[in-house]
């Protein structure tokens, strides 16, 4: 099975493939890149999600991951978000550590609400494992020395 697509830049910073210009710059003509203008929040997000949307889009904007087609992914990520911060407020209240079937139900709840923020936080760069994914690193700026030129006249 065939590796997953490499962005062309990571492939330079790397140095392991050997390509003609007119390959780097046919690979650059074809990769997708994405839409970054009219990120909006979506209208069913209340005006806290909303503020909280507008903050993390725009990191990721500025970072290049964040395109159009990733609002509603973003909105899903702070809703279920927003629920987990909720139900694990509620699990530190007395009445509920009091009773240990109250105590289950809710944890079951934050559970899930906890694994599909993070699943929405890995699709989005938003965890530290899968931003390390996204960053490309720099290329030398200054190119290999050939290790035959202490011989040239």
């Amino acid at each position: 099975m065939a590796n997953q697509r490499q962005p062309i830049q990571l492939i330079e910073a790397k140095g392991r493939k050997h390509l003609t210009k007119a390959e780097i710059e046919q690979r650059k003509n074809t990769e997708v890149k994405p839409l970054a203008d009219g990120v909006k929040p979506p209208k069913y997000l209340t005006k806290k999600q909303k503020k909280r949307f507008k903050t993390i889009a725009q990191d990721l904007t500025e970072l290049g991951v964040m395109s159009r087609t990733d609002v509603d992914a973003l909105a899903r990520y702070i809703i279920a978000e927003e629920l987990y911060i909720s139900v694990t407020e509620k699990l530190s209240g007395e009445d509920v550590l009091d009773d240990i079937a109250l105590l289950e139900k809710y944890s079951a709840v934050q559970d899930k609400y906890y694994k599909q923020c993070r699943s929405a936080a890995n699709d989005l760069g938003l965890s530290i494992s899968s931003r390390c994914k996204l960053v490309v690193p720099k290329a030398d700026s200054k190119p290999p020395e050939n290790k035959f030129n202490r011989f040239a006249g």
